[in-house]
């Protein structure tokens, strides 16, 4: 029997069935699990629930008096505490327009929450347990809308990564790319929900890999790359008896590194043996692997990830799939660093979707001077703007200390400059 009762009913032994609050308000990663340590009743306690579910048959009921009545009972009616829950239904939708300013601040939360779904599910899938998917595809949601907001600020914030966290927040930036990429592709809703849950559980398999071996700061040995080649089919033993999930996320899952001349693993699937999604996959995952700071290497800025990708769809990457992506990214991704026509460098801040090599451009230092401006945005795109890029800016060249801050934090773009 499923009740609903208030947080301070909860005692050790209860099986949570569901919390009465957004799921990205309450402090757990998941939404059914037995109470077993004290501090997690504080922590529902200390937090904005003020009611949960609990499955008293699969768990302790509440306690009763000696006159057969429970607490709640005594307080409030049968009928109120004794019923059937609704289905955990997918938060209500928001997808109105917001400014960057505004989605930064979303999607900032958005991202700290992903944070803890995927450490928490790595961890399960590290102890052998089974892996609960449930608020992961409510996870999908949030970035999902995120996206359409605002097609950059939740991809912008998961490129700032650290070697700590590189694995979980590729994750959830590989997943806010595929389901960018599923819209540019104009797929159904369907498919697009599974393209953003086979991106944000693409590399759970990874949590089998030695750490040693996944942080390593120099080149793998042929064994240790061996170990690491494992990762696709260990996430798809973890996930395959999943119910949620459906075959076309199993399969981005367990086929996002082959490669379109058949060399990739893990089952050398060649051309058109390989799946839209699982290509999708291919392109989203290098290019946030290439693009973000590793053990062993400094992340390529974003137009010479977007160069490079482009040699590698003769045999790696398929040539459609990946001109979709760049449609969806721009020439000049968001974060580039560009010398234009005036001798002046900026960082790309945002796109014109309908001119791919003029986007909107923070200015902030003179080659002819050789020192820092004030920061001003231009947009490329408008007619009266004489600026043009000449040039890609190799960021290990110059070395700004606060690049990050002037492609996350521009002025408002102007008219031309």
């Amino acid at each position: 029997m499923r009740k609903r009762i208030p947080v301070q009913s909860l005692t050790l032994g209860m099986y949570i069935d569901g919390f009465c609050a957004p799921w990205m308000e309450h402090p757990f990663w998941r939404n059914h699990f037995v109470l077993s340590d004290p501090e997690d009743i504080e922590r529902i306690r200390n937090s904005n629930v003020r009611e949960v579910w609990i499955d008293t048959s699969k768990g302790l009921d509440l306690a009763l008096d000696n006159t057969g009545q429970s607490d709640v009972a005594r307080a409030t009616s049968a009928e109120a505490v004794v019923q059937e829950p609704p289905s955990i239904a997918t938060p209500a939708r928001d997808t109105a327009p917001t400014t960057t300013e505004e989605e930064y601040l979303r999607a900032a939360k958005i991202c700290a929450k992903s944070m803890q779904v995927m450490v928490e599910m790595f961890e399960e899938a590290r102890l052998g347990r089974r892996v609960d998917t449930e608020l992961a595809q409510h996870l999908v949601q949030e970035i999902w809308d995120s996206v359409l907001r605002n097609q950059a600020a939740i991809i912008n914030l998961a490129r700032l990564k650290t070697a700590d966290n590189y694995t979980y927040m590729h994750s959830v930036a590989v997943c806010a790319l595929m389901v960018r990429l599923a819209l540019q592709l104009e797929l159904d809703e369907e498919q697009t929900r599974s393209a953003g849950i086979g991106g944000l559980l693409h590399d759970l398999g990874k949590a089998m890999t030695p750490p040693e071996v996944l942080n390593k700061p120099a080149r793998l040995t042929e064994a240790e790359f061996t170990l690491i080649k494992a990762h696709p089919v260990d996430g798809y033993k973890m996930l395959v008896d999943t119910p949620e999930l459906n075959a076309t996320v199993l399969d981005v899952v367990l086929h996002h590194h082959e490669k379109t001349d058949g060399t990739g693993y893990p089952d050398g699937q060649k051309g058109d043996a390989i799946s839209l999604l699982a290509k999708m996959g291919a392109v989203c995952d290098v290019y946030d692997a290439i693009t973000s700071d590793r053990p062993y290497k400094k992340g390529w800025d974003p137009s010479e990830a977007i160069r490079r990708m482009a040699g590698w769809t003769q045999g790696h990457l398929d040539a459609q799939v990946f001109q979709s992506f760049v449609k969806s990214t721009g020439i000049y991704p968001t974060g580039s660093l560009v010398r234009l026509t005036s001798g002046r460098i900026g960082v790309v801040v945002a796109q014109n979707a309908d001119a791919l090599l003029k986007p909107v451009v923070n200015i902030f230092f003179s080659t002819k001077s050789g020192l820092r401006i004030p920061s001003y945005a231009v947009n490329l795109a408008l007619p009266d703007c004489k600026e043009k890029i000449m040039a890609r800016e190799d960021p290990q060249k110059w070395k700004f200390p606060d690049l990050d801050s002037l492609w996350l934090n521009p002025e408002p773009a102007s008219t031309a400059q």
